[in-house]
């Protein structure tokens, strides 16, 4: 019968728009429209970065600048050149309206502060999904960004090495090395987790929020409350804030590849459909031969793990840490998680709806400072936002029930 292809295309197009991240997207492109629309305009400079392998002639037309992709003339007197004391030289040309949502800067600015959200809430989304909670992110994502400062002060390239004669060989070391170390950090605190939650059998609320208090003492204590910095430039400039075609992608690489693996395990994996199985109702998983205490630990690992990975893409972009990293992280997180279609009644979530939660709740940030809303209403709206996501969820799992009924 010829209708039935068609049938099965209307199916899948159902499917598609009636997932929970179709809504999502159309949330945000609603969001980017309002912006765009309401934001209004700035006034900006143009610059130009001139390299230094680059030959600039001074003519009566202008300057005239060659380099490997050929000739261009930018006219005087509008656009003028600016030598910096290291040698770097830039042209500063007339300004130019910009819209002050759409504007490239800005537009990867939103992206980058995305990404630490993001990465975090895709581990956030597994523990939800779990029916647990893990308040002590913030915290975790803080210590581990310290330890890992604290190892990276010491590796050839950053500024102790060079001071003392130590020079920059080697350098690309730092990367391994810092990632390793955060990540470590992050799953060592994630495990400490779990195993407490299973073996203690103490709700993950209490557990989780006194690893919140004590990690964030110990920051302090190890620190001494200042910030840590002069960290290799092969670890900041030359991987985390890497350029290409005058935008830095590298946060933003790793925030979707995190997403990819995360809808790939919870998805496509014996492991995460005995999360889910968990989640759904934890007495008929155990019935069922799950080792329902060695999933949870691995979850809180795994949750810990992407907060370290976190935490050092915040150093590498920032090139410091200090002791208050991370503060007031877990509501943001849990509202990325929320938002993105995790239930707190467990046993539901995508890692794709995570990193579409974090992008609202950045896109959320980023139109209060547009638009001019004083930042101290931003917990405010964080807070709505997660009841609001929260009676949302509530009422499709009712409404659900009925129409089953």
């Amino acid at each position: 019968m010829s209708p039935q292809p068609n049938a099965s295309g209307r199916g899948t197009l159902r499917r598609i728009f009636g997932a929970q991240e179709s809504g999502l997207v159309l949330v945000i492109a609603l969001m980017m429209a309002g912006l765009w629309y309401f934001g209004g305009t700035k006034q900006l400079a143009q610059v130009r970065d001139v390299g230094a392998d680059a030959e600039v002639t001074v003519t009566d037309a202008g300057y005239v600048v060659a380099d490997g992709g050929g000739e261009r003339t930018y006219p005087r007197p509008a656009w003028r050149l600016v030598e910096a004391g290291s040698g770097s030289r830039t042209l500063v040309g007339p300004r130019v309206e910009r819209n002050k949502f759409l504007d490239n800067t800005n537009l990867m600015l939103v992206a980058t502060n995305a990404s630490f959200i993001a990465v975090i809430a895709v581990g956030m989304t597994g523990v939800i999904i779990l029916a647990g909670i893990d308040l002590s992110v913030g915290s975790v994502y803080g210590l581990s960004a310290v330890v890992g400062a604290m190892v990276l002060t010491g590796m050839p390239g950053s500024d102790a090495a060079v001071a003392s004669g130590g020079g920059t060989g080697w350098s690309w070391l730092s990367i391994p090395v810092g990632l390793a170390v955060c990540v470590g950090v992050g799953a060592l605190c994630g495990f400490a987790n779990g195993a407490m939650t299973v073996g203690f059998r103490v709700h993950p609320f209490v557990i989780t929020l006194g690893m919140m208090a004590g990690l964030r003492g110990l920051m302090i204590v190890m620190t001494d409350a200042q910030s840590i910095s002069g960290f290799p430039d092969a670890f900041t400039r030359g991987f985390f804030k890497l350029g290409v075609g005058g935008i830095h992608p590298v946060l933003t690489l790793i925030m979707f590849g995190v997403a990819a693996a995360g809808v790939f395990v919870l998805n496509a994996t014996v492991f995460g459909r005995q999360v889910f199985a968990i989640g759904g109702n934890e007495t008929a998983a155990r019935y069922a031969g799950i080792s329902v205490g060695r999933v949870k630990i691995l979850v809180y690992t795994i949750a810990g793990a992407l907060a370290g990975l976190s935490g050092c893409m915040y150093i590498g972009w920032y090139g410091a840490a200090e002791p208050n990293a991370g503060m007031a992280y877990e509501l943001k997180v849990i509202a990325a998680a929320v938002i993105g279609g995790a239930s707190l009644m467990g046993g539901r979530g995508t890692a794709l709806g995570a990193i579409l939660g974090a992008i609202i709740i950045e896109l959320i940030n980023n139109g209060m400072i547009i638009l001019g809303i004083e930042q101290n209403y931003n917990q405010i709206v964080m807070g709505a936002a997660i009841i609001i996501a929260v009676v949302v969820d509530q009422s499709k799992s009712r409404f659900g029930r009925g129409r089953t009924a």
